[in-house]
């Protein structure tokens, strides 16, 4: 699963407790118009990389009860997504980075709410952390399960297409592996990949 990484280790962890609660690491403003922090209980949407070699879509369908650990992300930012705003029920585009063409391949929903990440634990593991704490841990993992597949819907296709222009996929300079996505932008690129607006 370590392809699915990528970004930084090491430094302050954010998100401590105070009183038992977690307390939400601060967004960048870019990321306000994704309905973060949630009020209520609607659904969230988000988009997740993977590289296929390492583990794909159809990996998460062969899984054991299609679901899988979201594990060795080492971005402060993607981590604070997963522990602060991922709740069960949330839906997921699964992408396939590094891919010839790059490409959203299914969708999944989050099936577990962020818990420790045990290769942060394990010095034999590519993301081996010794500075993660197991009692407080710096780095957070979801699980997740497969939903459907999808026609594959290529980054030039996303490009090219009306609505999507400010997708934070798209946008020059993002390489987090973990991003929000707006409801209208999952109408959109779930249409494209063969599914229902509702998909999911």
């Amino acid at each position: 699963m370590a392809a699915r990484k990528q970004g930084q280790s090491g430094g302050r962890t954010a998100g401590s407790k105070r009183g038992g609660a977690p307390i939400p690491a601060p967004l960048a403003p870019r990321f306000h118009r994704y309905a973060l922090p949630r009020t209520g209980s609607g659904v969230r949407h988000w988009l997740l990389k993977t590289e296929p070699e390492s583990f794909s879509f159809d990996d998460l369908v062969r899984a054991t009860d299609r679901t899988t650990c979201w594990d060795g992300v080492r971005n402060f930012q993607a981590r604070n997504f997963m522990r602060d705003h991922m709740r069960v029920g949330d839906l997921v585009l699964i992408y396939h980075s590094n891919a010839e063409p790059p490409a959203v391949a299914g969708i999944a929903r989050v099936a577990r709410e962020a818990y420790a990440d045990h290769s942060a634990f394990d010095a034999s593991d590519d993301h081996f952390d010794p500075k993660s704490d197991p009692a407080a841990p710096t780095w957070m993992m979801v699980d997740v399960q497969a939903v459907r597949a999808l026609r594959a819907v290529s980054l030039g296709e996303m490009r090219d297409t009306p609505g999507l222009e400010s997708m934070e996929l798209l946008q020059r300079g993002s390489r987090l592996s973990i991003t929000p996505v707006t409801p209208a932008e999952w109408a959109i690129v779930t249409r494209l990949g063969g599914a229902g607006p509702r998909a999911g």
